[in-house]
C-alpha cells in the first residue's frame, strides 16, 4: 500500500512579518540553501547525514548477535536517547521488545531496573558523543554491569581518548564510533539512532529514503516559506514561545526531539523559542484558556494523524442528546476538536502551523526528521546564528565537573 503523504501548512499572518526583513531573507535563502545541498555530499559536514552517500561505522551483520536480547536499555543523555525513544514510541504497537530509556538520573528508576530484570539477559546500549558525559557515566556505574569481554553491551562514542572508548579498549566490549562532526541533536540518522532503530526491528533503510526530499520542487517551497517567516519572527522577538499541541499520543517523544532541536539550536545570543509540548485535547481542560487568551506570546505547531485505529462508538445509552457522538471513533473526536481549536485561532488572527502525519511508516518518520533538522539549520544561518553548537550547554558541564572534584 502507497504510503500517505505528510500534510503541511502555514498559517502565520502578514502583520506578524517584517517586510524589510522578509526581502533580506528571501536574498539569503538561495545562498544558504544552495550551499546546503551543493555541500550535501561532503564528510565532515554536519547534514552530511542527510546525503545518500552517508555510511554508517556499523555493519548490520555485525549486530546479529545481539538481536536474540528481547530487553534492551539504552543509556543516554539529550540528542543521544532522545531520537531512539521517538522512533520506538511512533512504532512502538509493532515492536516485539521491551526497550528502557535511562535518560535522566533517577535512583529508584535504577533500582526498579535491578529488581525487574536479570541484568545479564539484558542488552545495554550506551551512547555519548563525548564519551565523558557525567550522568551516562554515573548510571552505568550505578548499575555496575561493566565486565570484560562482556556480550551484552554495545558503547557508542568519538573514538579518542574519553571514558567510553577507552574502557571499550581497556574491556574488549563491542564499540561503535560516533562520528564527531555529528552533533547530538541531529545524530538521530546517524548510528546514534538507527543502530537502536536496528534493533528494535524496524527498517532503517526506508527511514532513510525520503531524506531529501525537501531539496525538490514542492517540499523546496514550504522549506523556504516557513524557514523566512520563522526568521522573522524570531529576529522581532515578539513571539517567545512555540507549542507543540499534540493530538497524536505516538508523537509525543518524537516532539520531545523536537524541543531539544529548537531549544539548543536557536536558543543563542538572547534569541529564541521557548517550546513546550502541551497534550490535546487534555490540556484544553486547563491551558487552552490561556493559549487563546492570555498574552499573544505563542506561535502553534499542531500535530495530528491521518488515521483511525478505534472503533466506533455507541452513544445509544445515553438517549437522544448525545446522539452527535454515535458511530464516531475516538480519532473523530479529537479531529473535532483539533479543528475547533484551529477556527478559533484563526477568528482571533493567532499565527499557527498544522503537521497530519498520513501513516505512521518509516519514510514518514524519516521525513519528519530531516525535515525539521533542515529547517532550523536555515533559520539559524537566517539570523547570523551556529545552529549546530551549544556555548551554554558546555559551559554548566564544566562548571558541574568542577564542583564534584
Amino acid at each position: 500500500m502507497k504510503n500517505k503523504k505528510i500534510v503541511y501548512k502555514n498559517f502565520i499572518q502578514n502583520e506578524y512579518i517584517d517586510k524589510r526583513l522578509n526581502k533580506k531573507y528571501l536574498r539569503s535563502f538561495s545562498n544558504i540553501f544552495d550551499k546546503i545541498n551543493s555541500n550535501l555530499n561532503i564528510t565532515k559536514n554536519s547534514l552530511h547525514l542527510l546525503s545518500r552517500n552517508f555510511k554508517f561505522n556499523f555493519k548490520t551483520r555485525d549486530l546479529t548477535k545481539f538481536r536474540k536480547f528481547r530487553t534492551v536499555v539504552i543509556i543516554g543523555m539529550g540528542g543521544s536517547i532522545l531520537g531512539s525513544e521517538a522512533i520506538y514510541h511512533f512504532f512502538k504497537n509493532k515492536i516485539k521488545k521491551n526497550f528502557v530509556f535511562l535518560n535522566n538520573l533517577n535512583d529508584s528508576e535504577i533500582l526498579d531496573l535491578k529488581k525487574k530484570y536479570s541484568l545479564d539477559k539484558v542488552l545495554f546500549i550506551l551512547i555519548s558523543k563525548s564519551g565523558k558525559t557525567i550522568e551516562s557515566i554515573s548510571n552505568i556505574l550505578a548499575l555496575n554491569i561493566i565486565r570484560k569481554r562482556s556480550k551484552n553491551l554495545i558503547l557508542v562514542s568519538e573514538k579518542n581518548n574519553n571514558p567510553f572508548y577507552l574502557l571499550a579498549k581497556k574491556m574488549e566490549l563491542f564499540h561503535i564510533e560516533h562520528k564527531n562532526y555529528i552533533g547530538g541533536r541531529y545524530s538521530v540518522l546517524s548510528e546514534v539512532g538507527m543502530l537502536p532503530a536496528y534493533l528494535m526491528g524496524v527498517n532503517i533503510v526506508s527511514i532513510r529514503q525520503n531524506l531529501i526530499k525537501h531539496f525538490k520542487t514542492k517540499n523546496k517551497f514550504f522549506l523556504k516559506q516557513s524557514t523566512i517567516k520563522l526568521a522573522n519572527i524570531l529576529q522581532a522577538k515578539k513571539f517567545k514561545n512555540i507549542i507543540f499541541l499534540n493530538y497524536s499520543p505516538r508523537l509525543e517523544k518524537f516532539l520531545f526531539w523536537k524541543q531539544q532541536l529548537t531549544a539548543e539550536s536557536l536558543g543563542k545570543k538572547g534569541k529564541g523559542f521557548l517550546p513546550f509540548v502541551s497534550s490535546a485535547p487534555k490540556d484544553h481542560h486547563s491551558l487552552l484558556q490561556l493559549y487563546l487568551d492570555g498574552p499573544r506570546d505563542k506561535l502553534f505547531y499542531i500535530f495530528s494523524e491521518g488515521v483511525s485505529r478505534t472503533k466506533k462508538l455507541n452513544s445509544n445509552i445515553l438517549g437522544k442528546n448525545y446522539n452527535f457522538l454515535n458511530r464516531k471513533s475516538l480519532n473523530e473526536i479529537k479531529n473535532a476538536q483539533k479543528k475547533a481549536f484551529i477556527k478559533t485561532l484563526m477568528k482571533k488572527r493567532i499565527p499557527f502551523r498544522e503537521f497530519i502525519i498520513g501513516d505512521f511508516s518509516e519514510k514518514n518518520l524519516g521525513e519528519l526528521f530531516s525535515y525539521f533538522m533542515l529547517e532550523t539549520a536555515i533559520i539559524g544561518k537566517l539570523i547570523n546564528i551556529n545552529p549546530f553548537d551549544q556555548p551554554a550547554v558546555e559551559q554548566v558541564k564544566a562548571n558541574t565537573k568542577k564542583l564534584l572534584i
